[in-house]
C-alpha cells in the first residue's frame, strides 16, 4: 500500500472513530434544529391563518353594522372574535363595536357584557381605557352610580383625563354631590387640550352647578 493510501486510510479511520463517538449527538442536534425550524414555520403559518380569519370575521361584523342587521347577528359575529381570537386586536375592537350597537338597540346588558370583556382582555391600554369609560356611561344610564365611579377612579392614560373627569362629574351631579361634581368638571376642563364644542358643554354643566 502506498504512502498516500495509508494517509487516506488513516483519515477514514479517524473519521469513523469520530462519528462513532459523536454521530448520535450530531444527528440529535440536527433533528432538534430541523424540528425547531419546522415548528417555527408551522407556528408562523398558524398565526398568519388566525390573523386572516380574524380579519374576515371583523369585516363581517362591520358589514352587519353597516347594514343595520339585527343585534343578535352583530353580537354573534363579535362573540366569535372574542371567543376564538381573543388575542387579536380585532377582538377588542369588535367588542366595542358590538357594545355600541347594543346601546343603540337599548340592550344595556349586552353592551355591558362586551365592554367588560374589553376591560378584562384587551391588549392595548387605550382600548381598555375607552371600554372602561363606555361601561361607566352604561352604568350611569342604569343608575349604578357607585359602580360607575369605581371604573372612573381607575388609573387611566393621560389622554383620557378630561373624558373620565367629565363623566365622573355627571355621575356625581345626578348623585346630588354637587361640590364634587364641580371639582370633576373643573378637572375635565383642565384636562382638555382643545377649544371646541365639547369643552363648551362641560363649561355649561359647570356653570349650571355654580353656587349662587
Amino acid at each position: 500500500m502506498s504512502v498516500l493510501d495509508l494517509e487516506e486510510q488513516e483519515k477514514i479511520d479517524k473519521l469513523k472513530a469520530w462519528w462513532a463517538a459523536n454521530g448520535t449527538t450530531l444527528l440529535l442536534a440536527i433533528a432538534v434544529f430541523t424540528a425547531a425550524m419546522v415548528g417555527t414555520r408551522m407556528w408562523n403559518n398558524y398565526q398568519g391563518e388566525q390573523a386572516r380569519q380574524a380579519a374576515d370575521l371583523y369585516a363581517v361584523l362591520q358589514q352587519q353594522v353597516e347594514k343595520k342587521s339585527e343585534l343578535v347577528k352583530i353580537m354573534d359575529a363579535a362573540q366569535l372574535l372574542t371567543e376564538g381570537f381573543a388575542g387579536s386586536g380585532y377582538a377588542s375592537r369588535a367588542a366595542l363595536i358590538a357594545a355600541h350597537a347594543a346601546v343603540q338597540a337599548g340592550d344595556n346588558a349586552a353592551a355591558s357584557k362586551m365592554l367588560q370583556w374589553a376591560v378584562d382582555f384587551a391588549k392595548e391600554p387605550e382600548i381598555k381605557d375607552l371600554a372602561r369609560l363606555r361601561l361607566a356611561s352604561v352604568l350611569l344610564d342604569e343608575n349604578k352610580y357607585e359602580q360607575a365611579l369605581g371604573l372612573l377612579n381607575t388609573q387611566h392614560g393621560v389622554s383620557f383625563t378630561g373624558l373620565y373627569a367629565d363623566l365622573k362629574g355627571d355621575v356625581l351631579a345626578v348623585s346630588g354631590k354637587y361640590n364634587d361634581a364641580r371639582a370633576a368638571y373643573q378637572q375635565a376642563l383642565a384636562g382638555m387640550n382643545t377649544q371646541g364644542g365639547y369643552r363648551s358643554v362641560i363649561q355649561m354643566k359647570l356653570d349650571a352647578l355654580q353656587e349662587d
